[in-house]
């Protein structure tokens, strides 16, 4: 597959941006940046060169607005549209792609979620067929995984070509999942951050937020707690992520995608994580130069100073993790019998079932489950986390 010209759709939002610079980076291919309004998408070029480090890609990248869609699918061997989460808006897009895509290219789309054959269909025959969902996760640079999906519509060789593409020009980790919603890693992923958000809500009493975050932390498999995650990935975000999930899918973990009412309420009032200054935590800057970070509390509704939680259990994890000596650290787990080290335990556990369950209804291997939450959460792998349990405990 020899792709000199791409086009992204959407780049001034982060994900857009970020996919602009693989493709002109790892790629090499000139890049169409388009947007609704050609001074953002101005605006955003030194972003795209600042998010893969490389200030040799400038040169690749070309703004554009919506009045040369047409023109600039014309000259490209693959487009990428990066639009908001909205079917409607997709498959408008969609429609216009179609309308100069040549026979020979490729179209995809980076939906986190969405139906990618309900997107298909708006492509004729002879087009459909080169339409595949490329769901790259966030930050691309240090993130590498991207799960692919075609549809039953889908050319075999030309999904054969984009995989190889993907993988040896752009440097992907690529797992072909079902088209599915959430796909694969944030069907896992999104299961535990929004159980464990529930259980924010179920021990208020306890500290809620910070009280979880504590106790699934890094020293759980994971380079940032759950609810940082989804403060990170913005409440927004992963509010469209968990209804689409509910709403389309029906498995034994159907309750635990049910949104708890604090994070809707933080949503209406435009609370939505790190990208608006305030959502599940909230950073404040002195003129000095010192932050202090705070949290929401789910009692008060006010913002209170995280609390410097102190876990017995955790920090006999952390000492052994930091010797090296990962089955002594899950031992100080296992055996110890406080409400945190099970609640700590039962997450770990659950965490594991789903992401086997999950992989056989998505996934094509066993091992699906591994990569996407190791190359696209950073989390450790379910099957690395059931061999460390197993060595202590009859799991």
């Amino acid at each position: 597959m020899n792709i000199k010209t791409v086009t992204v759709i959407g780049v001034t939002g982060t994900m857009g941006a970020n996919v602009a610079g693989i493709f002109a980076s790892f790629g090499d291919a000139k890049v169409y940046c388009l947007g609704r309004d050609i001074e953002k998408v101005k605006k955003t070029i030194p972003r795209i060169v600042k998010s893969v480090k490389a200030d040799a890609i400038a040169k690749n990248l070309f703004p554009a607005d919506f009045s040369m869609l047409e023109k600039c699918v014309a000259e490209s061997d693959l487009v990428f549209e990066s639009s908001k989460e909205d079917i409607v808006v997709k498959k408008e897009i969609a429609t216009q792609v179609a309308k100069t895509l040549q026979p020979h290219a490729v179209s995809c789309t980076g939906s986190s979620g969405l139906s990618i054959t309900e997107i298909a269909s708006c492509y004729p025959k002879g087009l459909r067929e080169h339409f595949f969902g490329v769901h790259m996760f966030n930050p691309p640079y240090s993130m590498s995984l991207c799960e692919l999906t075609p549809t039953f519509f889908s050319d075999e060789q030309m999904l054969v070509e984009l995989k190889e593409y993907l993988s040896k020009k752009l440097i992907r980790t690529v797992v072909q999942v079902k088209d599915s919603p959430a796909f694969l890693g944030n069907r896992i992923g999104f299961q535990f951050i929004n159980e464990a958000l529930q259980y924010a809500e179920k021990y208020k009493d306890n500290g809620g937020i910070d009280y979880i975050d504590a106790l699934l932390g890094s020293f759980t498999g994971r380079t940032m707690a759950p609810l940082t995650t989804s403060d990170f990935v913005g409440l927004d975000v992963h509010k469209a992520i968990v209804d689409n999930i509910y709403e389309n899918t029906n498995d034994y973990a159907h309750d635990t995608f049910v949104l708890p009412a604090f994070v809707q309420k933080l949503i209406a009032e435009g609370k939505l994580g790190r990208k608006s200054g305030a959502g599940l935590y909230q950073r404040i800057k002195y003129e000095n130069g010192l932050t202090r970070q705070t949290v929401y509390d789910i009692n008060t509704g006010l913002y209170r100073d995280v609390i410097p939680y102190v876990f017995p259990f955790a920090d006999k994890m952390k000492r052994r993790i930091a010797e090296g000596d990962y089955v002594k650290a899950f031992d100080r787990l296992v055996n110890n019998h406080s409400q945190e080290a099970e609640l700590c335990l039962s997450f770990l556990l659950k965490y594991i079932v789903y992401s086997l369950y999950a992989t056989e209804k998505v996934g094509y291997t066993v091992e699906a489950a591994d990569d996407v939450m190791a190359t696209g959460f950073n989390w450790c792998p379910p099957m690395a986390m059931y061999q460390a349990l197993s060595t202590v405990a009859n799991v």
